[in-house]
């Protein structure tokens, strides 16, 4: 775990434009169950989340179609939501940062990391508001 100074402007950045941070099992399922659209970004501290992911994550959900809940949970940090939410990204391994979109509870996009990696974040939000359009 990492000290909640080093993580709360890694969170705000996401946080500050609308997504809600998930704590806990019963947030994370109560958030990613039942009808509409929810987007989870698997939060990170590491170089990739920052200089990729949350911009990817900020100019993806700026788009005129986005899903019904925009969602984070802190890898390394509350352990028990991460997983949970993991889980329901299965059959794909954990990676952080990692994004994903699920309608009516079923996932129907991924990113992993490894797509995140060297790639720049106006790359990624297109994939992003790519599978938004459809899925939206």
């Amino acid at each position: 775990m990492y000290p909640e100074y080093l993580v709360e402007p890694m969170r705000a950045e996401l946080t500050n434009v609308g997504f809600d941070e998930l704590k806990t099992v019963e947030e994370v399922d109560a958030a990613i169950k039942g009808e509409g659209t929810v987007f989870v970004v698997v939060n990170s501290v590491c170089g990739c989340a920052a200089a990729n992911a949350r911009p990817a994550a900020k100019l993806a959900a700026a788009n005129a179609k986005h899903p019904d809940k925009l969602v984070t949970v802190f890898a390394g940090m509350e352990k028990d939501a991460v997983d949970r939410a993991r889980s329901y990204m299965m059959p794909f391994p954990p990676s952080s940062p990692s994004m994903a979109l699920f309608k009516d509870g079923k996932l129907v996009h991924i990113i992993e990391r490894h797509q995140i990696e060297g790639r720049p974040a106006q790359m990624i939000a297109e994939n992003l508001i790519g599978a938004f359009e459809q899925y939206c």
